[in-house]
């Protein structure tokens, strides 16, 4: 046994540790072109799709950013407008209400044209059934009229004249209704 120990023992000093000869170069060289493949195929595989995630999601972030920007330009624009709106609240309020007083003084305007229209109706209407009312009274009043001055006259004519002087009188007024009968 001892002679095997030996024989390795030789064996192995004729064995290399490291020695820069041509075989190690190719295994340098054979390691470098497999780290290099490794590299390639890793980078195909993993490197390339993790690199095209990263550039959407720095997409996305950045479109977020702009839609933000944007969005906050409206906002400064809609607060702009809302305090300009605040600055002249008195201003349109003057306007409503003048607005208003135009619109109330536009319908006094034809409720009292409407009214003094109606009032002249009725005026007419008034006058028309007072003289309608005048004339009727008129008529209902003329025979009591003429009863009443036929009666005054015959009293005057009775007290005043003597009874020759009225037979007289009766006489003419007889004839002149007889001849004016026979004229008709």
């Amino acid at each position: 046994m001892h002679g095997i120990i030996i024989r390795l023992a030789q064996a192995g000093a004729d064995e290399r540790v490291f020695a820069l000869d041509q075989q190690t170069l190719i295994q340098i060289g054979i390691q470098i072109l497999n780290g290099i493949i490794l590299a390639v195929a890793l980078g195909l595989i993993l490197y390339n799709p993790v690199r095209k995630y990263m550039a959407n999601r720095t997409n996305s972030i950045q479109t977020k950013i702009d839609n933000s920007e944007t969005m906050m330009t409206k906002a400064q624009e809609l607060i702009a407008e809302y305090e300009f709106k605040l600055a002249n609240i008195d201003k349109e309020y003057e306007k409503v209400l003048e607005d208003g007083r135009m619109k109330a003084a536009a319908e006094e305007k034809i409720i009292i044209e409407e009214a003094r229209q109606e009032a002249e109706r009725i005026k007419k209407d008034a006058l028309e059934s007072g003289s309608i009312e005048r004339e009727r009274v008129r008529l209902e009043t003329r025979p009591y009229i003429i009863e009443l001055a036929t009666l005054m006259a015959e009293k005057y004519l009775t007290d005043s004249i003597d009874k020759e002087a009225q037979e007289k009188l009766y006489d003419e007024v007889l004839s002149e209704l007889e001849d004016a009968r026979w004229r008709r």
